[in-house]
């Protein structure tokens, strides 16, 4: 190697450093930026307020004299010529066959106990699991406060403790307490009458024993001229007017609806979503389809029209109750305020379907736009990236994952802090 190649060689080394070193002082000096990760986050929001309960209800009627026995339970299906309930001349005729009915649920039992194929194929070890997962269940009912299930529950353990006690103990036998069974129901048949009245559907319908007064005022007919002062007004005790002769109502189809005013600034429902919504006298959530949205007048203050298509015993217990909104849980990159930025973009303009509009020759028609986004740290440079909300509360954003090229992306160093954050 000549003096004159190791020369320029020296001189290449040192305008290396002095460049190297220059770029390390200026962005010592004026890049100091102050970076957040783009991290993956999600939200779920609620908002309660309280629902109306709206069906449209046709209010049944009897005489108004002798005892009542219903023959179906609140929530059920009936179709055209469905017994609904029967009136006798003294409450002695219903007393007898409750029990009659609690003789032949013993007799079912104990003649399930005495079939040949259980004791054949049940083993004490299954059985023995089975009753403590049972009276776990049962627990659990109570503590959830179903009790209409705990009913059956009840029987099932019976049955599963019964089972045991006969396979552990051959010797016992329940025939003679089912033939004592059987001789008692066929005499308390003897002393049935037959009613004074039954009352039967006209049509398929659901039923409801209950009547609170209301049944004019709030029908799905008329669900959308309801006013806020009108859903103030309404009690869960009834208005006091209801007819005396009532018996219970049918409801027409499956659907009813909740009307209430809430705050819809950050669920953001808009109409034909579907949400989930908290029931306070109902122990699991139910599926609402959001039939209308409109405003009060205060931007806080939004009535709401819910459709719900799951009709139980548990959901006609009540015209009004507290009701919760569950927003389904958003999911995106959480951008912190503090780094939001705008900048002048050319974007394609687009049409009601949001595809991108061309022109004659088939090339995407642009126009300058006011963008929403952030400043990111690429190598040692900032670069604009877009958002697409998804969420908004006080201190951060939400922005769509995956949203594409030009968006911000997840675990982006995001700059909210630095002489270079704002573009310039």
């Amino acid at each position: 190697m000549n003096e004159l190649t190791t020369r320029i060689l020296k001189i290449l080394v040192l305008v290396f450093a002095v460049v190297l070193a220059s770029t390390i002082f200026y962005h010592l000096l004026f890049q100091d930026y102050e970076t957040e990760n783009a991290i993956y986050y999600e939200v779920r929001d609620s908002s309660p307020f309280q629902g109306v309960y709206v069906r449209n209800e046709t209010v049944l009627q009897y005489a108004g004299t002798g005892a009542l026995r219903y023959c179906v339970a609140d929530g059920d299906k009936l179709g055209v010529g469905s017994t609904i309930a029967e009136v006798y001349s003294s409450e002695e005729q219903i007393d007898l066959r409750r029990r009659i009915a609690e003789k032949e649920n013993e007799l079912a039992m104990l003649s399930r106990i005495e079939n040949p194929g259980t004791a054949e194929h049940a083993q004490p070890a299954n059985l023995s699991a089975l009753i403590r997962d049972q009276y776990r269940s049962m627990i659990r009912l109570r503590e959830r406060g179903d009790y209409s299930s705990m009913l059956s529950g009840r029987q099932e353990l019976n049955i599963y403790m019964s089972t045991y006690e006969k396979i552990t103990h051959p010797e016992m036998d329940y025939q003679s307490r089912i033939a004592a069974l059987e001789d008692e129901i066929s005499r308390l048949n003897m002393q049935k009458t037959v009613p004074e009245q039954t009352i039967r559907s006209d049509r398929s319908a659901y039923f409801i024993s209950y009547v609170d007064g209301y049944e004019e005022l709030l029908r799905a007919d008329n669900v959308r001229q309801l006013t806020a002062e009108q859903l103030s007004s309404v009690s869960d005790d009834g208005t006091g007017t209801a007819d005396p002769n009532a018996i219970g109502k049918l409801v027409d189809g499956y659907s009813w609806y909740i009307i209430g005013v809430f705050d819809n600034t950050k669920l953001r429902l808009s109409e034909d979503d579907v949400a989930t919504v908290r029931l306070e006298s109902l122990t699991r959530n139910v599926r609402v389809k959001v039939d209308s949205l409109v405003s009060t007048g205060d931007f806080t203050q939004t009535q709401a029209i819910l459709r719900c298509d799951q009709f139980t015993y548990d959901t006609v217990q009540h015209r009004t109750e507290r009701v919760e909104i569950l927003r389904d849980t958003v999911e995106g990159i959480r951008v912190p305020r503090s780094a939001i930025r705008f900048k002048t973009l050319d974007e394609p303009v687009l049409d009601d379907k949001g595809e991108a509009v061309k022109d004659a020759q088939g090339n995407a028609i642009t126009q300058q736009t006011d963008t929403m986004g952030v400043y990111v740290l690429v190598g040692e440079a900032a670069e604009f990236r877009k958002l697409k909300i998804v969420y908004e509360d006080e201190d951060f954003y939400l922005s769509a994952l995956d949203a594409g090229s030009g968006y911000v992306s997840l675990y982006d160093d995001i700059i909210v802090k630095g002489v270079m954050a704002d573009g310039g």
